[in-house]
């Protein structure tokens, strides 16, 4: 890949030519941090606060998670990290007891250790903060409570990994973004998907040059969640359902995102610029109700406001184009569409029917307008991480193995002292689109700017989710 100065990201990060160009880089990067300095939405550093890029962790011996909610996703990813090497689910904690308990129960049948509990009560998780013997808090809460319990554990001196989105407003992720950098606690995004085999691949093919110059890419979120949301259990309060009667906006559409903005270096060389949305009429969930949910139920008193389908366009600094989609409320598989395209050639995902469920087409080894399975590529550009535990996620891991492999790549960081993969600045760009959808939609699709989390420093190309293989540490 060619970065607007000239220099190929393989040489920068290990080649051969890597001083002469980050010296390249050292002199185009400054010019263009200058060109964005002071950009609206973007404050300046408070004093006394300084970057969280490159920071690695402190080393942990163990790693001691906290899981907050422990409903489908939370009891599902204790497990996770309970088969991690090195790791241990130290506490649990739910507004409702029970299912801390039983979570508890069900780890020590296991033959894990007993994690102590906490629950019944909202504030609960402020009495497991207070421990001193928690590395790692993971929050798998409603969306509405992942910025305040975020920033609590910030402060509590816990790193944390948060489910998508980490906040849902604009000054909430300023706020986390500072208080990381005041704390030098790291908080991440759980961003599954960007551990994806697929994803991985394509990302590495990106950065090896294969695509060409990368032009466009589309991501999101296209998942069939009708049943599940007028489920009496699946949603605690139907929590997920009622954000469909407060906003319009593109409430959850990370998971594809996420990994084409990794391939285009986000944060890393390129940023997102502007933002505009669009929304189509909110009919499918008013259509799946009167179809099959019973009159009387607590569904018939809501009206749904927001679009099923939402997309954003977001334009890069290097004059790259991201399509993102969010649609939860129409019939139709389920995809995360997963494509990036450049001048030699393209990749889309959930194109099926191969195993891999993805397509490719790039020149020279291509021609004839004719699409061609993707395992050949994937096979050659594998991630080591993939090839490294791949077996271990299948029986550990959910969604494919992409839970356990995000959950051991963010544990061996830890026991090593290691750079995370992806940090603060990731995680609030990431979620960024959901309340710049809004404020784009409430201006009639006009595009908004987005704001520079890193403050300047996405002009340096660093790693992210292309890591050199490494080690866990042994297990003492």
């Amino acid at each position: 890949m060619q970065e607007a100065s000239g220099v190929s990201r393989r040489a920068v990060l290990g080649g051969a030519a890597a001083t002469g160009a980050m010296a390249a880089l050292g002199t185009a990067g400054t010019a263009r941090a200058a060109e964005t300095a002071g950009t609206a939405g973007t404050p300046g550093r408070p004093a006394g606060q300084t970057s969280m890029v490159k920071q690695p962790f402190d080393v942990y011996p163990t790693v001691r998670v906290g899981v907050i909610g422990i409903g489908n996703r939370g009891s599902g990813m204790a497990n996770g990290w309970a088969a991690v090497p090195g790791c241990v689910v130290r506490a649990v904690c739910d507004v409702r007891a029970p299912r801390a308990k039983a979570k508890a129960d069900q780890l020590a049948a296991d033959g894990k250790p007993r994690p102590l509990e906490f629950g019944g009560s909202p504030d609960a998780y402020k009495e497991m903060l207070k421990r001193d013997d928690i590395d790692l808090v993971y929050i798998a809460t409603p969306w509405e409570f992942h910025y305040e319990q975020g920033k609590a554990a910030l402060l509590a001196g816990k790193h944390v990994l948060v489910e998508l989105p980490i906040a849902t407003e604009l000054d909430q992720l300023w706020d986390l973004v500072n208080t990381s950098e005041r704390t030098r606690r790291h908080l991440l995004l759980a961003e599954n998907v960007s551990y994806g085999r697929n994803e991985l691949a394509m990302l590495r093919m990106a950065h090896d040059g294969a695509f060409g110059d990368i032009t466009n890419g589309h991501g999101g979120y296209l998942h069939d969640l009708r049943e599940l949301l007028f489920s009496p259990t699946y949603y605690t309060d139907s929590w997920r359902r009622l954000w469909h009667t407060r906003s319009i906006a593109s409430f959850y559409p990370m998971h594809g995102l996420a990994p084409i903005a990794a391939a285009m270096d986000i944060n890393r060389g390129d940023r997102m610029v502007t933002l505009r949305a669009t929304a189509t009429e909110p009919k499918g969930l008013a259509d799946y109700r009167a179809r099959f949910v019973p009159e009387g139920h607590p569904a018939w008193k809501e009206t749904y406001v927001n679009g099923d389908l939402v997309t954003c366009l977001i334009d890069t600094a290097d004059g790259r184009i991201i399509r993102a989609e969010h649609d939860v409320s129409s019939p139709r598989p389920y995809s995360r569409i997963n494509t990036i395209a450049g001048s030699r050639g393209i990749f889309e995902d959930y194109a099926g029917p191969a195993p891999t469920g993805g397509r490719i087409y790039i020149e020279p080894d291509h021609g004839g307008h004719s699409w061609r399975d993707f395992k050949t590529y994937r096979d050659e550009y594998d991630h080591w991480l993939w090839k490294k535990i791949g077996d271990d996620a299948a029986n550990n891991g959910g969604h494919g193995g992409m839970d356990y492999v995000l959950q051991w790549r963010t544990v061996q960081c830890m026991r090593a002292g290691l750079v995370p993969d992806m940090d603060v600045y990731d995680a609030a760009v990431w979620c960024s689109p959901v309340p710049l959808s809004v404020m784009s939609l409430e201006d009639k699709g006009r595009p908004v700017q987005v704001p520079d989390f890193t403050r300047g420093s996405w002009v340096n190309i660093r790693l992210g989710l292309d890591t050199r293989e490494s080690d866990m540490p042994p297990v003492a």
